[in-house]
């Protein structure tokens, strides 16, 4: 392919992915975005395998059709619920790609760099290897916790920040030895020693970070991945790569940046760890005034037919029950009986950005009645009845009231302010972040226990 023509390719693969990025932040153009995205994938892949610097093609193209395959099958079968730890896979394998294409790179024996060519070249593939790696083994812890195969406790090693920067500095030091290496031989032990230290570092980030704070690992393994695709790019010369992997990785950091704002939190403290559990116990009732009262899925449905303003707030455990087909055909017949209906989305709800958004749009609910938090929360005064579907950190008071909580200064979602609050849980015990909930005990408060689908299903007939 003429060279003038690559770049213009990969120009407009980058300008697509812009312009995917523009449609995916609204839900009315999510759907466009998408398509912009695959096309901007489709034209750069085009792009470089006509390119010229592509061979062995009876070896690649079988290599692509086999990803092919496996993607489309991981796409029709994946569970909504499931796409947390499905994207946190997603991101291991870029850090495990940028890995290989370093060391290959790297060990390429027809490479001709000299003088400072090649020191910027080696930077960039020791960069690339050490970006790889932690998004690698963190990608892949954070896909056990989000699975629940490893306890979403965070792991609080002593002297766990120092151990840290040691192998921080190693790393560096390591590095030193690596661009300081007379041949390829000697310098691939460096090379190999720096990607073992650096994967322990991944690990034990990820580790560090309790249950409550991986929405916002999830996006900040995006940006991870991001650079990581960018320093493959200046590896390989590749205009896209390095275009796409500044694009997935800027975006990646805003978005952990508005995520940790939305919790009250800071990045840096997201990443030194220890804030959250995985399960939590039965919430306690001590120092609670008043005792928790539960209700009938006929009673919810009574005050949801007087009601003239419903707010729903939903939460995991709503994706969780699958709830959502039943959610939406209870506010379609609200709506047809004149009750105004609206959604409440909290930032971190779910355990990955937009993942209620996503939920809600599959089940069909009008875009224009799911509003983010800030447009709905000086409502719930007027409110009548605030219905929380497995949500529980984001609708917890204690944020507010209790200095010493966890979560004190994380704005949640005010549904206590309504005139009856309404909330559906398995259970007593605490969410995600393993912090006691006052909310369960005010005097406007009713429980609904039980499974979110069987309870909204029960509420549904008696809508009738």
């Amino acid at each position: 392919m003429n060279p003038q023509l690559l770049t213009v390719s990969y120009l407009a693969a980058g300008a697509l992915f812009i312009f995917s990025l523009g449609g995916l932040s609204n839900q009315e153009s999510a759907r466009r975005g998408n398509i912009f995205g695959i096309l901007g994938m489709t034209v750069a892949i085009l792009a470089t395998v006509f390119s010229g610097h592509v061979g062995a093609f009876e070896k690649f193209v079988p290599a692509m059709i086999i990803g092919a395959l496996i993607g489309i099958v991981i796409a029709r079968k994946v569970e909504m619920t499931s796409m947390p730890e499905l994207v946190a896979g997603f991101h291991s394998f870029v850090g495990a790609a940028a890995v290989m294409v370093g060391f290959a790179s790297y060990l390429d024996p027809t490479s001709q760099l000299e003088g400072a060519d090649k020191t910027i070249h080696e930077v960039e593939v020791y960069l690339g290897v050490f970006i790889g790696i932690i998004t690698f083994t963190g990608s892949v812890i954070a896909f056990g916790k989000l699975s629940g195969k490893i306890s979403g406790k965070p792991l609080m090693l002593p002297a766990r920040h120092w151990l840290n920067l040691a192998m921080l500095l190693a790393c560096i030091y390591f590095g030193y030895e690596f661009l300081s290496a007379e041949s390829h031989s000697s310098g691939v032990v460096p090379l190999l020693i720096m990607t073992v230290i650096a994967g322990i570092i991944g690990i034990h980030l990820i580790m560090a970070i309790g249950g409550a704070d991986m929405p916002v690992v999830v996006s900040m393994l995006n940006s991870y991945s991001g650079w990581a695709a960018a320093a493959t790019g200046f590896m390989l010369s590749n205009v896209a790569l390095i275009v796409v992997g500044a694009l997935v990785g800027s975006s990646g950091a805003i978005l952990s940046y508005i995520m940790c704002r939305a919790m009250n939190r800071h990045f840096v403290s997201v990443i030194l760890g220890g804030f959250g559990t995985s399960g939590g116990s039965a919430a306690s009732s001590d120092e609670e005034a008043g005792e928790v009262t539960s209700c009938s899925a006929e009673e919810v449905a009574g005050l949801l037919k007087d009601a003239s303003e419903v707010i729903i707030v939903p939460g995991y455990g709503m994706a969780v029950a699958q709830a959502q087909n039943t959610v939406s055909d209870i506010v379609k017949k609200l709506r047809n009986k004149g009750v105004n209906v609206r959604f409440g989305i909290h930032p971190v709800a779910g355990r990955l950005p937009g993942h209620m958004n996503v939920l809600l749009a599959e089940a069909k609910v009008p875009y224009d009645i799911v509003l983010e938090m800030d447009e709905l929360n000086d409502d719930f005064p007027d409110t009548d009845v605030s219905l929380v579907i497995g949500a529980n950190d984001i609708v917890n008071p204690a944020a507010q009231t209790d200095p010493n909580s966890p979560i004190a200064g994380m704005p949640v979602l005010e549904v206590w302010k309504a005139k009856t609050c309404i909330v559906l849980k398995r259970s007593m015990a605490s969410g995600y972040a393993g912090v006691d909930n006052p909310l369960f005990y005010k005097e406007n408060t009713d429980m609904l226990f039980g499974d979110a689908k069987d309870s909204m299903t029960e509420v549904l007939q008696h809508l009738d």
